[in-house]
């Protein structure tokens, strides 16, 4: 038989929602026996954003929970997202993949010197059991101020997927792409580089149920949190030595049963992660209530915070940020990861004063108080009401049911419209599309790595004496 088949199962975008990681082992494991009965090879990948530290097991374990969990997939390679790359920290990131059994692979990311990562090589050649020589090359999204603040250097990652595809290309077989780029960087790599045979996506989210073919390329993309497992089948030619056809599906997981030994895993990180979210960092003489459409002492806290944090003149955050108030008592690092889990940093945003006062009336919008906000860092439900501290706002409710701001002050005065003021605020802001006006900062400056709750826990320790 001159035909031999090829399958390639791959993950994207779990975001931690390890409730769906049983399913995953069960379906992967009952795919392993039926393949090996057929005599088919068979590899898996994870294309990023597996580890979110919206999870507590995620939290707790710095990431090393979700590498376990990697393992247990008897991963081939994988490469990293966002999610990885900026909400760890350079040193921890340095450490995630420590106990890997994986290769991770990262070819536009480097060290300040220019040496690739420790963990990390831009690509690997496998001579697979059937024979077939498979090159796989990684890349992720090149958060470029983010990766600098953290001690990182990322790079174009077109030009190293041009680089590497040439390095490699006539000593492999069949060259797949693990890119947590998006879809559209993913279109565009497919019309722009031939060699490439199939492509393996992440970061929009998209479920493609029957793949992308484009230009003798097949893109694949398997949705988020695990609901669905992708599945390339690729037909290979021995005798002309060429791919014959390619299938790609979307598998939903949503029916599958769970793997009980993948499970009793789960629950053993959960135990690690607990005892070392136990910590205390805080032991409050009295509670902090919390509203998310109006004001209370837990979210003017939390602006007070991020005012000092970021040394700004003024600050401003959304009460959806803090998920539940914090009662009296001793609060750990478990309690603070439960009320605030988003991955969103702290930052200062340099805005002339007519574009600060165009955003201050945004903000006051009932539109934008009961946005319910997808991604962006966001693990909340809706907005909630902007709190600002050495912000002064007057204006009334009119019949329209909208708070209409008729006079602004900024520290006791009158905002001016020429000149460029601070204001501190969450890094989600600066993406424009919640708050169109950030468009117009003269700088952003991040806060990198801590994120709320650690902004939190700061302040905390000294608002309870």
């Amino acid at each position: 038989m001159s035909r031999q088949m090829l399958h390639l199962y791959h993950i994207n975008d779990l975001h931690s929602h390890l409730e769906q990681w049983p399913k995953i082992m069960a379906f992967l494991k009952d795919r392993q026996r039926l393949h090996d009965e057929n005599n088919e090879t068979f590899i898996r990948f994870d294309i990023g954003d597996h580890a979110d530290r919206f999870h507590p097991i995620t939290e707790g374990t710095s990431g090393k929970g979700n590498v376990q969990l990697m393992n247990e997939a008897d991963l081939l390679n994988a490469t990293i997202g966002n999610n990885e790359g900026i909400t760890f920290s350079k040193d921890q990131l340095d450490h995630l993949y420590d106990e890997a059994n994986f290769q991770v692979l990262v070819a536009n990311l480097k060290e300040k010197d220019g040496c690739l990562p420790k963990w990390a090589k831009p690509y690997d050649i496998h001579t697979l059991a059937n024979g077939l020589k498979v090159g796989v090359i990684g890349v992720t999204a090149p958060y470029k101020a983010y990766y600098q603040q953290l001690g990182w250097e990322v790079e174009d990652p077109y030009g190293a997927i041009e680089m590497t595809t040439k390095q490699i290309r006539s000593q492999v077989d069949i060259l797949i792409l693990l890119s947590h780029l998006g879809l559209e960087a993913d279109k565009q790599i497919s019309s722009e580089m031939s060699d490439i045979d199939i492509i393996l996506g992440a970061h929009t989210h998209h479920v493609l149920p029957n793949g992308l073919h484009a230009n003798d390329t097949t893109i694949g993309q398997a949705g988020k949190f695990g609901v669905y497992i992708g599945h390339i089948e690729i037909e290979w030619d021995e005798k002309l030595c060429r791919i014959e056809h390619v299938k790609a599906t979307c598998i939903d997981l949503q029916e599958y049963e769970i793997d009980e030994a993948s499970e009793q895993l789960l629950s053993r990180l959960s135990e690690q992660a607990n005892e070392n979210l136990h910590e205390v960092v805080a032991d409050l003489d009295h509670p902090l209530d919390l509203e998310w459409f109006g004001s209370s002492p837990f979210t003017t806290l939390l602006a007070e915070a991020i005012r000092e944090w970021c040394e700004s003149e003024i600050s401003m955050v959304n009460a959806g940020l803090l998920l539940e108030p914090l009662k009296k008592g001793p609060v750990t690092k478990g309690d603070l990861h439960r009320v605030c889990p988003h991955p969103i940093n702290p930052c200062r945003i340099m805005l002339k004063g007519e574009y600060l006062k165009e955003l201050i009336h945004h903000a006051m919008t009932k539109e934008l108080e009961n946005l319910e906000v997808k991604g962006l860092g966001f693990r909340g439900k809706v907005m909630g009401r902007m709190v600002f501290d050495g912000v002064e706002i007057k204006g009334e409710e009119m019949e329209d049911g909208e708070y209409h701001v008729q006079e602004i002050s900024i520290n006791g005065e009158p905002i001016v419209p020429e000149r460029i003021y601070s204001v501190g605020a969450i890094d989600m802001f600066t993406f424009g599309r919640l708050l169109p006006s950030v468009h117009y900062a003269a700088e952003k400056i991040y806060y990198l790595p801590e994120m709320l709750r650690d902004v939190l826990a700061w302040k905390l320790k000294t608002f309870e004496r």
